[in-house]
């Protein structure tokens, strides 16, 4: 077996994964709880285990890198932040409802990188900018943060929901979510993580640029649109700190922040040319 074959087991598994939080949530099923985590453990797993096969496999084919250096592997790994980022979430909130609005993005991030035509999933040498040992630590900051902001949309979605009626009745689906006041203190500090992370990336990519480039910042469309995103976030928390932002407020802008981290990994490397164009290869 190879990575392809085991990282495409990882996309039905989060695909299982996520349909038993929503029964969860839908159904009010909580006996299939402990099972959906138990499945979400092994689909993370599965894709740990596929990203370490391709890191061998790459080795094997005499070139030697961290999966890490086009689309296809950055939406494994992506994939893989967000399963691990939620784990972590349902263990400290021991609430598995969570997971009907996260593990959805784990999954879409996968099925996205095995069915699309877009990209291949061969293993090439890598190009010159992209022989750095910076390379994992500009990608795995970002995409932890880029995973945190993915789980703070899907809580923003949870609150918008939730908000929409307050008194909703015990035997009604939202009920079973936690209350506005919880979600909105797990919005705010997935943020917080996030932005850290998003910062980190910004920083450890700027490095990367100097050496490959000879500059730490060129105006490049990926790197304006990374530092438009970093604004986004740094504004809402900003507006948080300062003025107290939150609840409704919050979890629009969790929400409208992801779609410019959506823009800023996926819009730009298709729709506008630049330094980091090999992005989408």
């Amino acid at each position: 077996m190879n990575s392809s074959q085991l990282l495409g087991i990882t996309t039905f598994a989060y695909l299982f994964s996520a349909m038993l939080y929503i029964a969860i949530f839908v159904f009010r099923a909580k006996k299939l709880g402990l099972f959906a985590t138990l499945v979400t453990v092994a689909a993370f797993l599965i894709n740990t285990a596929g990203i370490g096969l391709r890191w061998q496999e790459s080795y094997q084919a005499g070139i030697g890198y961290a999966p890490l250096s086009n689309m296809y592997e950055s939406l494994v790994f992506f994939a893989w932040a967000i399963a691990i980022f939620y784990l972590g979430l349902e263990w400290k909130h021991k609430n598995r409802v969570l997971g009907a609005f996260s593990m959805p993005f784990a999954f879409l991030s996968m099925a996205y990188a095995s069915f699309s035509p877009k990209f291949g999933k061969e293993i090439k040498p890598l190009i010159p900018a992209l022989q750095s040992n910076w390379l994992i630590a500009h990608v795995i900051t970002c995409f932890v943060g880029y995973a945190a902001f993915a789980v703070a949309c899907g809580m923003g979605i949870m609150y918008l929901i939730k908000d929409r009626k307050t008194n909703a009745a015990p035997e009604s689906l939202l009920a079973s979510l936690p209350e506005l006041k919880v979600i909105d203190d797990i919005i705010h500090k997935t943020l917080v993580f996030g932005f850290l992370w998003l910062s980190a990336g910004i920083i450890t990519g700027a490095v990367w640029a100097n050496s490959a480039w000879g500059t730490y910042w060129s105006w490049d469309p990926k790197e304006t649109w990374s530092l438009i995103t970093w604004f986004v976030y740094a504004a809402t928390l900003h507006a948080r700190f300062t003025r107290g932002w939150g609840g409704r407020r919050i979890a629009w802008l969790a929400v409208l922040g992801f779609i410019s981290v959506i823009f800023t990994y996926y819009g730009v490397n298709f729709l506008l040319s630049g330094l980091h164009s090999y992005g989408g290869n």
